[in-house]
């Protein structure tokens, strides 16, 4: 198994590609996804899925041009389908460019295959209303969008974002996975379960 990781788009998203035996997943491809494509291509690497953790415009960029190229299904969350009818969902807000319109498929929540590896799919609302955690256990790895970051979380400020369901979903379902977990965020750093539990200053006055 391996993780590479891009910077995309206007707001420099992580696009994350994890591989295993040939098979890829993509998550969060957040601009033009020509790197993705190469690197796929050099590792002879076969996508099958598309996988974005929220529904706001700088993570889905890539959505349309990425699966044309490889007939990989965009999975996207339920709970933040709404969020396409808004300037945050299709973009334009800002000054930022709208995006291309895609096909997407929900996302499953609850156990799930891809790339032949078990993950879980985590509700993980307060970002956005829907937003899904993939976490896969075999490769110690959860790809968490704009959830949490090396030593802060997502703002919540805009539509459909709570301030108490964020801190909620990380305490419920991201600070209980195994410690060793890394955590793939949608910007900055990469960092672990153990890490922003004992670090994170959104947290430590929990822990008093």
């Amino acid at each position: 198994m391996h993780i590479e990781s891009f910077n995309l788009g206007p707001l420099e998203t992580n696009c994350h590609v994890l591989s295993h035996l040939g098979q890829a997943v993509v998550v969060d491809p957040g601009g033009d996804p020509a790197e993705v494509l190469e690197y796929l291509s050099a590792n002879k690497l076969s996508l099958t899925h598309i996988l974005v953790t929220h529904l706001h415009f700088d993570h889905i960029y890539g959505c349309a041009k990425l699966a044309r190229a490889t007939g990989a299904p965009v999975l996207t969350p339920a709970g933040d389908a709404a969020l396409l009818q808004t300037e945050l969902g299709r973009g334009g807000m800002f000054g930022f460019p709208v995006i291309e319109p895609f096909e997407s498929t929900p996302a499953p929540e609850g156990p799930a295959t891809f790339a032949g590896l078990d993950c879980q799919c985590l509700p993980t609302p307060g970002h956005s209303p829907g937003s899904l955690t993939y976490y896969f256990p075999q490769a110690g790895a959860a790809f968490v969008g704009d959830l949490i970051f090396y030593r802060s979380v997502g703002r919540t400020d805009f539509p459909g974002g709570s301030s108490a369901t964020l801190k909620q979903s990380v305490q419920e379902k991201i600070f209980t996975l195994p410690g060793d977990t890394t955590l793939y965020s949608g910007h900055g750093l990469e960092t672990t379960v153990d890490s922003e539990r004992t670090h994170n200053p959104f947290f430590l006055h929990d822990m008093l």
